[in-house]
Parts: C-alpha cells; structure tokens; sequence
C-alpha cells in the first residue's frame, strides 16, 4: 500500500476502505509518512469530504492511537458531555453533580483552557486545594462511592489527534466537517463513556458561525458515535452571546454554585436542564426527557444536586465550604464598570470580544505557558433584548490592575445598542 495512491483516491472523490484509514493513522503516528503527503491527504478530505464509515473508522483508528481509558469497573451506563466551546460555558460544573444526583455516574476527564477563559479543571481549581491528580483506581472508586469525579485528560489521550491537528492548524484544513468531527469523538471514544451528548455551540461566540454548519457538524458526531457503538445525541445551543453572566473561572464556579441552588441565570439553567435531560435517559434513568427533567428540577429545589456538589469537591481535596461562603473563592481586587455610552435596547452581543477582554485581563491563556489570573474577568449587566439607559453599566471588570482600558474598549465594542427592542432568538436551536 503507498501514500500516494491513497491521496490520488480522496483526491478523486472515492471512498476509502478501512485498512487504507489506519495505514494513514498508523504511518503517520509512527513517521512513516511525512508532514507533506499527510498534508496533501488532508486537503483532499477538505474538498472531497468523508461518507459515514470513513468518518467513523477515522475516529475509532485516532482514538485507538493512544491510551485508552477502562470504566467497566463503574457500575452503571457512563455518561460524557461535550461542549464545542464557548464564552462563559460553566454546564459541565453544574451538569456534573446535577446528573449525578439521580444517580447517573459522571466519570470525567476535562482540559485546561487556551484562549478566553480557563477550562473546566482551571475553574475547579478556583477551590482551594481542589486536585485533578488521581490513579485510575481513585477514579473508579470515586465515581461507584458519589457517582462523580472529574480528573484531567491524560497526556496520551488520541495522539494522532494531536499531531494531525497540529498540521492542519497550519495548512488551513481546519474547517472541514469529517475532520472535526472525527477529532472531537475520537477523544470522547478514547476517554471511555458509553453514552455522550454534545452541545454544539452556534453563533458569534462559536466554532461554527452559522446554523447549516452546526447541524452537519451535530449529525455527523451523533452519527459517528452511533457507529461506533455509543449512544449519542445532540443539542445545537445559541452562543451569540456569552452564557449566563460571569465570564472568568472563579467569578464562573460562584455562578454555577447560584445555579445548582436555583438561582442562576435563565440561560445558563436552562441549558443545564435539556443537556441533563438528554444524559439522564441516555444512562436509561427516565423514559423520556420530559421525566429526566422533572428528577433534576426535583434534586436543585430539595438541595440534593447541591450536597452531591459539596461531595464531590471534598472528595477530591476541595474546600466545599465555598459552596455556603462564595466569598472564599479567588477575588480581584478592582471592580470597574463598563458603562453604556448610549440607550437603548441590547441588539446583539459579540460573545468572541467580550472573551477577548476577559483573556486580557489575565482570566485566559494566550499562549500554553501563560499563567491564568482564577479571580479576573467580567460579570455582565446586560443581554440581549435588555433597555439599557445611558452611563448606565454593561458589564462590571474584575481585575487585579486599575488600567484596564483595552478590556473596556472590547467590552464596548461587544455591545450592540439599538432603538428598537430585538426579537428573543430561541437558546435551543436544534
């Protein structure tokens, strides 16, 4: 078999079978094929495109590449989440105690953050002597004893994701549906749930801009895991402005803190509640989401989602009186309002600036060595459809530095302020 012919096929618009895939994944992990036909094999699938069971033997050869990870040991039907991304995406904080309190095992593994906020294991680490270091045994027995835990992703986790996305980060093949897909499943395969439901992410603030992406992007990652032996469902969810109102890790985990007490955002609930639906009645909990809903609407009002989350940060080293004391997580010590130079109605939001101006204040990481600031960011005043009067604050700057002028000039920026009251543009797009 050689690269070339395998090139010129995809190139030509024919399908690949399944050993002509792994020699691709297998020689290209190993060295065997060089950066420039892997890149030329590339381009051809950004033009060509991926059927079905490419795609799916694609993703199964890069999650087999590396480790993989072994939860028969967890009783139950293991149950992962995905988000595409984001700004102010806090769901899995409160999905994970929140599912876990009607009884479906949540055994996580998340990333850290590069680019506008930390990621989740960033914002667990808000908690004092929170820790994301255990052995697999500890992992195991965590999840079968409070039915959660959340550990970082192992260095070794699909590798021959890694490399190929490095390669088409700098050969402009990003943007193609199969190799998306493929990237972010392979992954979630690789981590070992039997059942995952992903949150694609539409809009200003995401990945995918426009609602024909986000669909192909949803139907080709559930039909991916369905092939691949998971079961898999999707939520297309609105990201044309940031979720709830805190942007930044520990002003996020307080928020998420509100929100499994109930009195969290709207948006922010909401979404928790149709993505906990979908994981509930994957882990064959309730018959319908209708059912699921009412068991995790049940488990916030009588506390129980709360006392699961306390659990599971003492569990892990983390100090749970944060949860009755939010005043104990990280807090930046200036708080500057951004305020409005206009009234009027909030049109439209540009959720990618008001991450920028969080990344700025040091809540982020522009680069992976850069060390992120847990008490920065931004707390919003203001949505969309909101009548906002002039001198009025949008959004409230938490910094450890009084010059804040770039954040405040993007903040600005994000804001889009008409006369006229917008439509509401459902958070639920598919």
């Amino acid at each position: 078999m050689r690269m070339v012919d395998i090139i010129e096929k995809k190139r030509d618009g024919l399908i690949l079978t399944q050993e002509e895939i792994r020699f691709v994944i297998d020689g290209y992990i190993k060295d065997e094929i060089p950066d420039y036909q892997m890149s030329a094999w590339l381009m051809a699938v950004f033009f060509q495109g991926m059927a079905p069971e490419e795609t799916a033997e694609l993703t199964l050869a890069m999650a087999e590449s590396g480790d993989q990870i072994d939860l028969s040991k967890i009783d139950g039907v293991k149950v992962d989440k995905h988000s595409t991304g984001g700004v102010g995406d806090t769901t899995t904080l409160i999905l994970a105690p929140l599912v876990a309190a009607v009884g479906v095992p949540v055994a996580k593994m998340s990333g850290r953050g590069l680019g506008h906020t930390g990621g989740t294991i960033d914002k667990l680490e808000a908690v004092s002597g929170f820790h994301v270091e255990v052995s697999e045994q500890q992992f195991n027995d965590l999840v079968n004893e409070n039915k959660v835990a959340v550990v970082g992703q192992s260095g070794n986790l699909a590798p021959a994701d890694k490399k190929i996305y490095g390669l088409r980060d700098v050969t402009a093949t990003v943007n193609s549906i199969p190799l998306i897909a493929s990237s972010i499943m392979s992954k979630k395969i690789a981590a070992g749930a039997d059942a995952i439901v992903l949150d694609v992410k539409v809009g200003s603030g995401a990945f995918m801009k426009e609602m024909e992406d986000a669909q192909a992007l949803a139907s080709t990652m559930v039909e991916i895991g369905e092939q691949v032996g998971r079961k898999t469902a999707a939520v297309i969810s609105d990201m044309n402005q940031p979720l709830g109102y805190a942007v930044g890790n520990a002003l996020e985990v307080k928020e998420a803190i509100d929100t499994l007490k109930g009195k969290g955002p709207a948006d922010l609930h909401e979404l928790c509640l149709v993505l906990g639906s979908k994981m509930v009645v994957l882990a064959g909990k309730a018959e319908s989401e209708h059912e699921a809903r009412a068991m995790l609407e049940e488990v916030i009002e009588n506390g129980k989602a709360l006392e699961v989350f306390k659990t599971f940060l003492s569990a892990q080293g983390g100090d749970a009186s944060v949860v009755d004391h939010p005043e104990k997580l990280p807090v930046a010590e200036y708080k500057i309002p951004v305020v409005s130079e206009a009234a009027g109605f909030v049109e439209g939001i540009t959720a990618d600036k008001i991450g920028t101006a969080a990344m700025l204040l040091g809540a982020g990481r522009a680069t992976k060595d850069s060390v992120i600031d847990l008490s920065v960011g931004i707390v919003l005043h203001k949505k969309i459809g909101d009548e906002v009067k002039k001198d009025e604050p949008l959004a409230t700057i938490h910094s450890n530095n009084e010059s804040v002028s770039e954040s405040a000039k993007k903040i600005l920026q994000a804001y889009k302020i008409s006369n006229t009251r917008p439509n509401a543009s459902p958070l639920i797009k598919g």
